[in-house]
């Protein structure tokens, strides 16, 4: 008896042919894409905690250029994904988007290995934390090669991350019960990705760096892309690929901005059906995605409102009149919007467990044994350590049992998840101050406040500062995954990869505020450490980092408190998926929750 094909609706394979639910896509098709995702954090993760250190021993930056160095990059990779997920949407999609990207950062990563093997391309050697040595910092053409290569690793890094999640989500049918619970699986799985490939990276990658030369680390990471792009397109003809419909999607977003301000003089309708809206009989309305209206953000609805010659007007005027369809995608849009703007503050709070806490850590004793000895960079691992074991007990057994009394296909909701996390980041900064108070102490007491970091480490284990990483994981583990769950659900269909580069904008837009704080941070308090403000100088003895840390902590807060003002208030985007079999009785709790969220 012949097999019934299933057909996959609006998504193909990759010759272009219908997707079949059997063949394409699932679970297992989308963690074998993840293998590319963990394979990139594999060759950059070591970077974002340890390249403060390359700027500040080999390129001769001080430690606070070195730090907004780091920063800096790091908000270019993630700001670039914007221009990369819009292309994916509309030009290349999203699977010659992921390709393309890695094909970048391999070449990002072979010029650094290429600069940092030769060393008439970097300064001469030179130990820049000693205060009686003059050393040289990169300049020139040297400093042009380091900086292409740095744009250029960040623009591939931006299109993996723009790109990979969302294409593994496409991978499911979110109007199919049973695969709607499996992409909440796959949005833990993609954390556990990340983790996967930062527990190598954070301590192989990071060895490799400090004790093999920059070259060979730059290397192995060159090797780590080359391998995930070889994977990525060999698993192409088991993946269900989203159809590129253009730019239809961002310009019919944009259109009802515009209709809505042309038209803001007309009267709304008492009666919401008598607004624009296609007949979903007609020919023209087979391929097209219908969303109900919404009572909120009103003033959009105005782009809806027929007048007396429109209603009989064949082809009406796009930037004039929008269906309701288009206007509750604005809407989404623009409600996400608050969420997103509450969530930059968590990184500006990641920013500094990798610069600054990365430097507290060099001045501490680093010692496991009388022969072997932590990298500081490697501190990230006992938070990733424990990830690897929390996430697929979270998934298989938390959500499970919170599914149970909610109906939620996640346990708990995307914006109460996301809540977690942003209070979890302010008691990391609490934790990270308290942390610098007792190093300092211990510095005093032992009169070495001018101590030498790395020759010349405090007595007090370097294993303190963990705390403050651990914390941050969990918060890591609650915010990052419930953010790109919830921006990718909320999205309209052509915009998917964009909406998951809200999450990374967020992260940018922290990265680069981080830049901006510590620069405003030394100017107002310039005059109060002999090296010129609380964060200024390579002594970090003498400054005041955990009055840095204590400024971030309350700026937590008070951001943590903002969003529950915003989450109260947000209507999510209706669901038409329901929960199967024996979990379908708890849908109306589900449907419940989303509305009073």
């Amino acid at each position: 008896m012949q097999e019934k094909l299933e057909f996959v609706e609006g998504k193909v394979d990759w010759k272009g042919r219908q997707a079949l639910k059997n063949k394409h896509g699932g679970l297992w098709t989308s963690l074998l894409i993840l293998v590319m995702f963990a394979l990139e954090s594999l060759a950059t993760i070591s970077l974002a905690v340890n390249f403060v250190t390359y700027f500040n021993g080999v390129m001769h930056f001080q430690i606070a250029d070195a730090a907004n160095m780091v920063t800096n990059y790091m908000g270019v990779s993630y700001i670039l994904s914007i221009v990369a997920a819009v292309l994916a949407d509309t030009l290349f999609g999203r699977h010659r988007t992921a390709v393309i990207s890695g094909c970048l950062e391999l070449m990002g990563l072979s010029l650094l290995a290429f600069q940092a093997h030769y060393a008439r391309l970097k300064p001469p050697p030179c130990n820049i934390l000693d205060p009686t040595a003059h050393c040289e910092k990169v300049g020139g053409g040297n400093a042009v090669l380091l900086f292409v290569a740095l744009f250029v690793l960040a623009a591939g890094s931006s299109g993996i991350k723009a790109s990979v999640p969302s294409h593994g989500a496409d991978q499911f049918d979110e109007k199919d019960p049973k695969e709607l619970i499996q992409m909440s699986s796959y949005f833990n799985f993609v954390l556990l990705a990340v983790c996967l490939g930062a527990a190598v990276s954070l301590t192989v990658f990071v060895w490799i760096q400090d004790n093999k030369g920059w070259d060979w680390g730059f290397g192995v990471g060159a090797i780590s892309m080359l391998l995930a792009v070889i994977i990525f397109i060999a698993g192409l003809p088991m993946h269900r690929i989203h159809v590129v419909q253009g730019s239809s999607t961002v310009v019919e977003i944009l259109q009802v901005y515009v209709a809505a301000f042309r038209n803001r003089k007309l009267q709304l309708p008492e009666d919401p059906l008598d607004l624009y809206e296609i007949n979903k009989d007609k020919e023209a309305a087979i391929e097209a995605e219908f969303l109900p209206h919404r009572d909120t953000l009103r003033f959009l609805d105005k782009a809806a409102i027929q007048t007396s010659t429109e209603k009989f007007s064949e082809a009406p005027n796009p930037w004039k009149l929008c269906r309701v369809t288009q206007v509750e995608n604005a809407k989404i849009l623009l409600s996400v919007l608050p969420v997103f703007s509450c969530t930059i503050i968590m990184t500006l709070c990641l920013a500094q467990l990798q610069t600054f806490s990365i430097q507290q850590g060099l001045t501490m004793d680093t010692s496991i044994t009388k022969s072997f000895n932590v990298p500081p960079a490697s501190l990230p691992i006992i938070p990733v350590i424990f990830l690897i074991i929390l996430v697929p007990i979270y998934d298989r057994l938390v959500v499970p049992f919170a599914r149970k009394f909610t109906g939620l296909p996640t346990g708990i909701t995307h914006l109460q998840r996301i809540g977690v996390g942003l209070i979890l980041s302010s008691i990391s900064m609490a934790s990270a101050a308290l942390m610098e108070v007792k190093r300092k102490d211990v510095a005093r007491d032992h009169n070495m406040l001018d101590a030498i970091p790395v020759l010349q480490p405090l007595p007090i284990s370097t294993f303190w500062i963990s705390i403050q990483f651990f914390i941050f994981g969990i918060a890591d583990m609650f915010t990052y995954v419930g953010l790109l769950e919830f921006f990718y659900s909320e999205a309209p269909k052509g915009l998917k990869s964009i909406s998951s580069c809200f999450l990374w904008s967020s992260m940018a837009l922290g990265y680069f505020l981080s830049t901006i704080l510590v620069n405003i941070v030394n100017g107002v308090t310039k005059g109060s450490t002999k090296s010129g403000g609380w964060l200024a100088g390579n002594n970090i003895n003498r400054n005041n980092l955990n009055l840095f840390y204590w400024l971030l902590s309350i700026l937590s807060f008070i951001n943590f408190c903002a969003y529950l003002f915003v989450a109260r208030r947000y209507k999510y985007k209706p669901q038409n998926a329901s929960l199967p079999s024996n979990e379908n009785r708890e849908a109306p709790a589900y449907q419940e929750d989303r509305r009073e969220n």
